[in-house]
């Protein structure tokens, strides 16, 4: 069942569109990430669902019904803010117990909401305390219990993390992930963040300067994003992205790709569209290995080595500025300014037009 229903949604401010016709179905139950850049559009296009922001064009269906004129009380959303956004005058108690108060709730029926929320968030001890009296991580639990306590058709997240530091901010991560599976309550979620957008969406949609890139489970944008831009977003370390060449393509699909003057036989290509000429080509920094030089894609001196404990990234020069990042297993001996060669898996090589950044091998 879709819960909630975007159609054809547009943004603008006078004559400049920001929201270029964004289609999503959102399944009840789903949690869906919208990630991007600054300024690509996701927190307006949140904004927009939250009756926060008006809809210049296209219909937005909450529950199966039209609410483009419905005022954000009348939506059956909850919202968590990136400032928590608490009355700092009232209790934990009293904040969480707002929206109910406002909507006429029974005292009864409040405080067992309350009860309820704070012991799943596990701020029961603070109730009493006002929002200055606590942390950051406490805060944004308050936040969210103000949110729950209402057990609206949707939850609507502006980037709630991003005050935190990062050892909070994944503790968070946690904590959302688990509410949601307890709750498995509907859930809309905007970040610039791709590590929170893979470890918490069900599915994720690619934002850039208002248009939709892609939307898809996370592990389908990391094997097979649909555009550079995708590619380049999604991953971290983020993808190796070097310029290249179809040289020549066989009748039987198969195909020479000319990189940096290396040639390399491509995977079968046969039933995809021909394309011969320049390319994109994308590779992961681990779909890269060390080899011989003869059977190197690309030499270079290694300029940085990044040694994480349980990864190590070295950072490859390789000519006319190009960085290129690999990672090696944890325990190689890399040793910053000595030469390296690598080769690639063809098999998870990523080929992209060049003129409009679209995906070309379809495997």
């Amino acid at each position: 069942m879709t819960a909630i229903a975007l159609r054809q949604i547009r943004k603008s401010y006078g004559s400049v569109q920001i929201i270029h016709d964004v289609d999503i179905e959102i399944a009840s139950g789903e949690f869906l990430v919208l990630v991007g850049p600054s300024g690509c559009g996701k927190s307006t296009l949140l904004r927009m669902i939250a009756g926060l922001e008006e809809i210049s064009g296209g219909t937005l269906d909450i529950g199966g019904k039209v609410v483009n004129g419905l005022a954000p009380a009348e939506r059956d959303i909850a919202m968590v803010f990136q400032d928590y956004a608490l009355y700092p005058h009232m209790s934990v108690r009293e904040n969480m117990a707002f929206g109910l108060k406002m909507r006429g709730e029974k005292e009864d029926r409040i405080e067992s909401r309350v009860s309820k929320s704070a012991d799943i968030l596990k701020i029961g001890p603070f109730l009493d305390r006002r929002p200055a009296q606590l942390s950051g991580g406490q805060r944004q639990r308050v936040a969210m219990g103000r949110a729950i306590v209402r057990e609206p058709l949707a939850f609507l997240f502006d980037e709630p993390l991003s005050n935190l530091d990062a050892a909070l901010r994944v503790e968070m991560r946690l904590e959302i992930a688990k509410l949601h599976n307890r709750m498995k309550a509907t859930t809309v979620y905007v970040t610039h963040d791709q590590v929170e957008a893979m470890t918490l969406a069900d599915r994720i949609a690619v934002m850039n300067a208002g248009i939709v890139e892609q939307i898809g489970a996370p592990l389908e944008l990391y094997h097979r994003p649909a555009s550079l831009f995708v590619a380049r977003f999604i991953g971290s370390p983020t993808m190796n992205i070097v310029p290249a060449e179809i040289a020549s393509s066989a009748a039987n699909g198969m195909a020479t790709l000319h990189i940096l003057g290396r040639d390399v036989t491509l995977p079968d290509m046969s039933g995809q569209a021909p394309h011969q000429g320049p390319v994109t080509l994308g590779i992961r920094p681990e779909d890269l290995a060390s080899c011989s030089p003869e059977e190197a894609w690309f030499s270079g001196e290694l300029s940085v080595a990044e040694r994480l404990g349980s990864q190590t990234y070295g950072y490859i020069e390789i000519g006319e500025g190009r960085m290129l990042t690999v990672e090696f297993p944890r325990n190689d001996a890399i040793t910053v300014g000595e030469r390296v060669h690598v080769r690639g898996n063809p098999a998870a090589m990523h080929l992209f037009d060049p003129a409009t950044g679209r995906r070309i091998n379809q495997s």
